[in-house]
């Protein structure tokens, strides 16, 4: 017991120390990554944004303005900030590279220029003059591999009240399996700076605060339910005439609005948790204004996905592997293959309730570890066990079968090599008038004889779980109920003999065949059976001794296996061995018999085969 407390111990401080290192060294990074997408496709909705709304541009507005090229759009987009302004928007972030724009482009063709094409954007710049509006730049790599900002147009940037510091990087953070899970508010530069991104700048600007201009580690992103969650009003909307008395207009007071370009076929889409296919749930792509909208969401509600922290994920590891290790030494393996089943599963179900809450608890990791413990105990078992049983079958290979050795592992309850008290059923058998048969054999011939009798008549002893003790001439004891305990003992020993007197018929038409001239057709055998209380244990000599069972009951069975000729039945039980087997035993005749060594009369039945239909079976 304390060899298997100090393995099981170590076991854990081992697997438990070798899983979270796994973690930290990121290995295990992939599998919770797709526990984490799985999370939030079983999840679904998680909340109803309310803060961030999307304006987009869909293809039914593109459809009633099919002859302007988005080029020539500023007049649209200025009427649509004056409608969000006065709706009173928190903010409104334009998710557009404003690399160019109609005055620009008419400059570039060198045509004669005129008031429109100097004043053509001017209602845009008044718009962006008036604040709460953020233009989006982006961070790309050039061929060498450096960095550089993609600024909007500078009339445009030049015209915000903060000018640069009005403008974030759309740029996303992305998983190195391509997935956005987590978001940076600043990203770095080649130049050690940092530049705050788009949904962070948004998030600033409509809580009316200071956010750092740092570059801390990636945040997890907040989303709020699959693709098409974030609600969204179509552009033409606002464009519309008396736009400002538009309900769903009014609804957009206070909130941040994103306007995106989203019409069917638009390349700016990405993988997020919901790109990850499911079982019943298909991949779904998320577009890059929505990823905007619920890092912003994620930054106003400060509903941020958090770990738990690693003392309370270390406590939690080695709860698990201390229930698992002690369960998996204390069931079968089979048995500890279905608890292991059990508790995968409840590591999966408390982390998604957690991840619900927004806490997120590791479950590959754990459920790594309960597999390597199962796997670990399973091989001390393979090792420690095949030596225990190759000792039992050493000790009792040959006089128990192999499932009573496996039976003795099961139990974990080894017999008492030293002596103990038990209460078994003995049973002695033995041929009769067998020393007139071997007079007339010679000695290689009463060996195969024996031999074949013994093989026949000790089956019935080992198919019902009894231990052949000895070999005595021609006589055989057996004992039940030890070492391998069973209640049922008496039932069995009276089952066994039942069926070697059936043995005992066909070892007679074996001697008709083998011995024709001899005689002896007239061949029967006597058994007698006695339950009570014998000291089990290797009795002998440090040079010589032998697992066996001693004491009154020994003898009394072996009286009555002799009273058998007297009596002239094949069968004799003493009253303890028919009152332990209980009730549906078939007897005969019954009797008070004085035996050497015995003061008291012992009560003695026959014990007779059942219907001829079943004739071994006891009901």
């Amino acid at each position: 017991m304390h060899r298997k407390f100090l393995c099981g111990v170590l076991l854990i401080i081992f697997i438990g120390g070798g899983v979270e290192a796994a973690l930290r060294m990121g290995w295990l990074n992939a599998a919770e990554d797709w526990y984490y997408d799985v999370w939030h496709h079983v999840a679904g909705l998680q909340y109803q944004p309310q803060h961030v709304v999307i304006a987009a541009i869909d293809d039914q507005t593109r459809l009633e303005h099919h002859d302007e090229p988005l080029v020539f759009w500023s007049p649209h987009f200025a009427r649509a900030a004056a409608v969000l302004r006065e709706a009173g928007a928190r903010a409104i972030g334009f998710d557009f590279l404003f690399s160019v724009s109609a005055e620009s482009w008419l400059k570039r063709l060198k045509l004669p220029e005129n008031d429109q094409s100097r004043t053509y954007d001017l209602p845009f710049r008044e718009q962006l003059a008036a604040g709460k509006t953020i233009l989006a730049a982006q961070k790309v790599t050039e061929a060498r591999g450096k960095t550089k900002i993609l600024l909007p147009l500078p009339d445009y940037w030049g015209s915000l009240p903060g000018q640069l510091e009005d403008v974030g990087l759309t740029n996303f953070f992305d998983d190195p399996d391509g997935v956005i899970r987590r978001f940076l508010p600043a990203i770095p530069t080649d130049e050690g700076e940092s530049w705050i991104s788009f949904a962070a700048l948004l998030a600033e600007r409509a809580a009316s605060g200071d956010t750092p201009r740092l570059s801390p580690p990636p945040s997890l992103i907040g989303f709020s339910g699959p693709p098409g969650t974030v609600p969204r009003v179509p552009f033409r909307r606002l464009l519309s005439p008396g736009a400002e008395s538009d309900p769903q207009i009014q609804g957009l007071k206070d909130k941040v609005v994103i306007i995106a370009y989203e019409p069917t076929g638009v390349q700016d889409i990405h993988q997020t948790p919901y790109s990850r296919g499911f079982i019943n749930f298909s991949a779904c792509f998320m577009s890059g204004p929505e990823v905007h909208a619920n890092i912003v969401e994620t930054l106003l509600t400060g509903r941020f996905p958090r770990p738990v922290s690693a003392p309370w994920r270390l406590t939690y590891l080695l709860i698990v592997l201390t229930v698992g290790t002690a369960a998996f030494f204390k069931f079968t393996p089979r048995q500890g293959l279905a608890v292991l089943g059990l508790l995968a599963v409840m590591l999966a179900v408390s982390a998604y309730l957690l991840f619900r809450s927004y806490w997120l608890l590791p479950v590959a990791t754990p459920q790594l570890g309960l597999l390597a413990s199962y796997l670990g105990v399973l091989g001390l078992r393979l090792t420690g066990e095949e030596r225990e049983r190759t000792r039992l079958r050493r000790i009792f290979g040959h006089y128990v079968s192999d499932e009573v050795v496996e039976k003795l592992l099961a139990t974990g309850k080894q017999p008492n090599l030293g002596g103990e008290a038990v209460t078994v059923t003995v049973l002695f058998a033995d041929i009769r008038n067998f020393t007139p048969m071997s007079e007339s054999l010679a000695p290689q011939e009463v060996v195969e004889l024996l031999n074949n009798y013994f093989t026949r008549t000790c089956e019935p002893i080992l198919e019902q779980g009894g231990m052949v003790d000895k070999f005595i001439g021609d006589a055989v004891m057996a004992v039940f109920g030890s070492p391998a305990p069973h209640p049922d003992h008496a039932r069995r020993a009276i089952t066994a003999a039942l069926a070697m007197t059936e043995r005992a018929s066909d070892f007679r038409a074996w001697i008709a065949r083998r011995f024709p001239d001899r005689g002896w057709q007239d061949f029967h055998i006597g058994i007698g059976l006695h339950t009570g209380e014998v000291v089990v244990g290797n009795i002998g000599s440090p040079k010589r001794f032998e697992f066996t069972a001693i004491g009154d009951t020994v003898n009394t069975a072996s009286r009555l296996e002799s009273l058998t000729k007297e009596l002239g039945w094949t069968i004799v039980a003493s009253a303890a061995t028919i009152e332990a087997a209980g009730p549906g035993v078939v007897t005969g005749g019954a009797k008070k018999v004085r035996i050497r060594g015995r003061q008291e009369p012992v009560e003695v039945l026959e014990v007779k085969s059942p219907s001829q239909d079943n004739p071994s079976h006891i009901p």
